[in-house]
């Protein structure tokens, strides 16, 4: 039997009512991705927020250490034979065409003797390889230093062993907090690798 007038009409209205159904869903889904999406936004904005705020709290730790190792070096090195004349904070060097650049935490001086000292709040593995890449670009990138004996150190609140063990056998002068104070860990069979 076909289909009658009122039949077929029957199933446009099932259909337009089907569609209209759809549609509506299709509109509370897009609202929900809308919602997702500003959620998105927001939390991008205050992970952005959070990395800029503990970025600056990481910042000034490093400072910290700096200024609670700058006074320290004099007498720690002086008791180890090397007599200090300077200590400089933040020294920069760059290239002449500027593609190439370091930066030196602390740098300690005589008139023949030069200890580049990297500072961190935590120091990892990672910062003690950096730091020795940073000191074979040194006299290159600071040739007013290049007949001075150069050596290494880093310092640091937060000193795991495995990292001061490593730090040492790669010939560097370990520097830690201990109680109020800070000290050198090498012990006395220590050789500092020159550069």
């Amino acid at each position: 039997m076909a289909p009658t007038y009122e039949d077929i009409l029957t199933l446009f209205r099932e259909v337009a009512e089907s569609q209209k159904e759809t549609e509506r869903k299709f509109r509370e889904t897009d609202l929900k991705f809308q919602e997702t999406d500003r959620k998105i936004q927001e939390t991008d904005r205050l992970i952005k927020e959070l990395s800029r705020t503990f970025g600056g709290w990481s910042n000034r730790l490093g400072e910290f250490v700096e200024e609670m190792v700058r006074p320290a070096v004099v007498r720690l090195f002086r008791s180890r034979g090397l007599e200090v004349h300077q200590v400089m904070r933040d020294v920069t060097a760059i290239n002449d065409d500027g593609t190439e650049g370091i930066e030196v935490d602390l740098l300690i001086t005589n008139v023949e003797t030069a200890i580049g000292v990297e500072c961190k709040s935590r120091l990892t593995l990672e910062d003690v390889q950096e730091h020795l890449a940073r000191l074979e670009k040194f006299k290159r990138l600071f040739p007013q230093y290049a007949g001075y004996r150069l050596m290494g150190a880093v310092a640091a609140m937060v000193l795991p062993d495995e990292v001061a063990r490593f730090a040492y056998r790669q010939g560097l002068f370990v520097l830690a907090q201990s109680g109020d104070a800070i000290l050198i860990r090498n012990d006395d069979r220590f050789t500092p690798k020159e550069w």
